[in-house]
């Protein structure tokens, strides 16, 4: 794996908008919060780019991240949110010209695309962490600034990663490389150019949002069919927010969890809140050693720095 340089004071942050539109008062706050945190915010107009649901059409979106990643007076590049379109712009990216400036991509939900592709194509560490919009513009009650400081900043393992919410599903203890997504994402790259591509024995987080019991069933089953699960060591959910039946004697999100991988041999960790949460986004390295510790106080563990000095 190639590892992006520390962040440090003053860096230059490109802001790009790889998929849905977004809203001008969030995309100005998490500029503010990025300067907050020592770093110089930078974008260009095509960043405001419409196309319907899409921040501009794909083309416009590529051209964006290409030109971010390819300037050396670049630190690193965030999304301003997901919601759909991250997809489009694989084809018209470079996977050479990417490898040879490495530099921490930052993101979650839709923007899975980019960072399965960066991660487990590429072979670049990337960043599971907060967007600007309805996370960094919303300061530290929508993101965990020690994690994204930690990961993202020191060249040394973040170590314990942990919440009073995550609870062992299954018990156990095991290691791999870190990798995963949004679940709807992650699936919807099968049988293309772009497919999630993760190494053997890694850990697998599992990120997702309003999606129904019987759909989560459904798309955890198709990991465990096409063979995918099986090369998992162990796997971390997120806290699948709005995905339990209303009502009180409704099927929950963890139930359908706990059945779906109730033979899986590793362990498994529910209630991680990294990417979709209701609470501060944690910020995940993807692409580097990690342990799952699953028991009495479960815990992931980042084993290996994510970035170099």
């Amino acid at each position: 794996m190639r590892k992006p340089r520390a962040l440090r004071s003053g860096d230059r942050i490109a802001v790009v908008a790889p998929a849905s539109a977004f809203n001008r008062q969030e995309f100005d706050a998490g500029v503010a919060e990025l300067r907050a945190l020592g770093y110089e915010p930078v974008y260009d107009e095509s960043v405001f780019a419409r196309a319907g649901y899409l921040a501009g059409d794909a083309g416009t979106r590529a051209a964006a991240f290409r030109r971010a990643w390819t300037d050396d007076n670049i630190a690193a590049v965030i999304a301003v949110r997901g919601g759909y379109g991250s997809v489009h712009v694989l084809p018209l990216l470079d996977a050479g010209e990417v490898r040879r400036t490495p530099k921490p991509f930052i993101g979650y939900s839709d923007n899975t695309s980019l960072l399965a592709w960066l991660t487990t194509r590429c072979g670049i560490v990337s960043f599971h962490g907060p967007m600007l919009e309805g996370r960094l513009a919303h300061g530290e009650a929508g993101y965990d600034r020690g994690t994204f400081l930690r990961v993202l900043t020191r060249a040394e393992a973040a170590g314990e990663i942990t919440h009073p919410a995550l609870e062992t599903i299954r018990p156990g203890d095991a290691f791999g490389t870190l990798v995963g997504g949004t679940l709807t994402q992650l699936l919807a790259s099968f049988r293309t150019p772009y497919e999630f591509d993760p190494p053997g024995a890694h850990v697998l987080f599992i990120d997702e949002v309003g999606e129904r019991p019987y759909r989560l069933d459904r798309m955890l089953t198709q990991l465990r069919l096409s063979g995918w699960l099986a090369k998992a060591s162990a796997v971390v959910f997120g806290e699948l927010p709005r995905c339990d039946e209303p009502g009180d004697e409704a099927v929950t999100a963890r139930a359908v969890v706990a059945r779906v991988l109730q033979d899986f041999p590793g362990p498994v960790l529910f209630g991680l809140p990294s990417g979709h949460t209701a609470g501060a986004c944690l910020t995940l390295p993807f692409g580097v050693r990690a342990r799952v510790v699953a028991g009495a106080r479960p815990a992931l563990v980042i084993e290996e720095a994510a970035v170099t000095a």
